[in-house]
């Protein structure tokens, strides 16, 4: 929090004035201002994380801006006993919260130019009332001021001239326990009064990913790890280096596969970088059956390449739609993982192969050649490998497909646009689909319309054609489970039926 504490006085001879003010300073001190006892200042004592100092520089606001003409703060001729705090020539108070490594500065005026016109105009209103009472608005620099007014009490005695605070109070140490007080104040409503962004409601992606994270903390309070502590007694020297290099066979997720390799520089960099390697329309066949839900099998010998081909894919999909194996030692069925890695020595069934439903990616070990892949000249890593898709189903070049494939594709082809545009362009166009998808969900799971008002309303949505119902009934079992539970609680029960007269 950005404040400042002020206490000001009507001057009799010179109006309001400022007398004492601390200020919260995030960043490094001035030139010439001391930061450690020792330059300058010197360390008094140390309360609740915030180390006192009595100096703060050589040059001071309250010296009175003798030397300096554009410096804030009143000329010496215009200041009397009584509109003065500190002596001339006092460095001023320095405190230095060691938590958060922030400074709270005391001294007359604020040394900020800005800073003090805002201080003064302050005093001004708060003193030239004839009405004293709390007030709150807003000031041009989007501020608050909050003051409180008192009867003035540095007045003269029998004609002599104004009598300071420290006269009246009888205590010289008053301006040091002034800055503890405001220092504590600026401190306190600092650790209260704190910003929030608010970005609205949760993405379906965010709710599936927090109820991602509670099963895995439910399941790791039941882990029993003495097994397992027993096990690593026993493993030869080396082993758990072999272990670790190995990717679970049963891991449904790509972080539970990164968790096991060391991380790695990605092979694909984006969807654009994979198109470019596979040619567009490998690529749109490709990105058809991931949108479709269909099964996609990577065979390559590289684990990391296929790793990174999964991690860029599954940006196409809501987080709920991705079931991930990254590299098995074996086939696995359709049901259990929509994106599955294998070694080239796994042989996939017939009838998968022949499906119109999966997709398959050989990666073969290219004949050398001089030449550098098109588009992708920086990176030659890619240029020993030949990349084979095929499919049971290929889909036709004049095929239109789902909207969002075709909209993803101008996308990725408009060279006008980033990669981080194009990654935004993406989250928009499936927040976009997942709000069509919940709509669908609602009308038909939910209130159980007939298939005629269907079609009306998937017309509505622009989403009627074939491909399109294809991809919202997939999506659909990408919703959360938090979602899908507060639409069945909030479903009205049938009316009662009216007694009749």
């Amino acid at each position: 929090m950005n404040a400042i504490v002020a206490l000001c006085h009507f001057c009799e001879l010179h109006g309001p004035r400022t007398l004492f003010c601390t200020e919260v300073l995030h960043a490094p001190l001035p030139t010439g201002a001391g930061d450690s006892p020792g330059q300058g200042e010197q360390a008094e004592e140390e309360e609740g994380g915030i180390q006192m100092s009595s100096g703060l520089g050589t040059h001071s606001p309250a010296d009175g801006a003798g030397t300096e003409s554009s410096s804030p703060g009143p000329k010496k001729s215009d200041m009397c006993e009584g509109c003065r705090s500190l002596a001339v020539g006092h460095p001023g108070y320095l405190s230095h919260d060691k938590e958060t490594s922030i400074k709270y500065v005391s001294h007359q005026h604020p040394s900020h130019p800005q800073l003090f016109s805002i201080v003064r105009q302050a005093c001004v209103r708060s003193l030239s009332c004839e009405v004293f009472e709390a007030e709150q608005f807003g000031c041009p620099q989007r501020a608050q001021r909050m003051n409180t007014a008192f009867t003035p009490f540095l007045h003269q005695r029998n004609g002599n001239a104004a009598r300071s605070l420290t006269s009246l109070t009888s205590d010289d140490n008053l301006w040091a326990c002034l800055h503890t007080s405001f220092a504590w104040l600026l401190k306190a409503c600092g650790s209260r009064l704190t910003e929030k962004l608010l970005e609205g409601a949760p993405t379906e992606d965010t709710l599936v990913q927090m109820e991602k994270l509670a099963d895995l903390e439910e399941e790791s309070e039941g882990w029993d790890n003495s097994e397992a502590e027993e096990k690593a007694s026993v493993l030869p020297e080396g082993a758990e280096r072999r272990e670790l290099s190995k990717c679970p066979t049963g891991s449904s997720s790509l972080s539970d596969c990164e968790s096991w390799q060391p991380r790695k520089l990605s092979v694909f960099k984006s969807l654009r970088h994979m198109r470019q390697v596979l040619g567009a329309s490998s690529f749109r066949m490709l990105a058809w059956h991931v949108l479709m839900g269909n099964q996609v099998i990577w065979k390559s010998g590289d684990a990391h390449l296929v790793l990174s081909a999964f991690e860029v894919l599954r940006t196409m999909l809501p987080v709920g739609c991705v079931r991930i194996i990254p590299y098995s030692s074996q086939y696995e069925e359709a049901y259990r993982c929509n994106f599955l890695g294998l070694s080239p020595r796994v042989q996939v069934p017939a009838h998968v192969l022949s499906s119109e439903f999966a997709v398959v990616v050989e990666v073969h070990t290219a004949v050398p050649s001089s030449l550098p892949l098109a588009g992708c000249e920086d990176d030659q890593s890619l240029s020993k490998y030949e990349f084979v898709v095929t499919s049971g189903s290929p889909v036709a070049a004049d095929r239109v497909g789902p909207t969002i494939l075709n909209k993803m594709e101008a996308a990725l082809t408009n060279q006008n646009l980033s990669v981080d545009v194009v990654d935004q362009c993406l989250i928009c166009l499936k927040e976009e689909w997942m709000n069509k998808v919940k709509v669908l969900f609602k009308f038909t799971k939910v209130d159980s319309r007939p298939k005629e008002d269907t079609q009306k309303l998937l017309s509505i949505l622009g989403a009627s054609e074939e491909d399109n119902v294809k991809l919202l009934k997939f999506w659909m079992t990408g919703l959360s489970k938090t979602y899908k539970s507060h639409l069945m609680s909030t479903v009205r029960s049938p009316p009662a039926t009216e007694p009749r007269n």
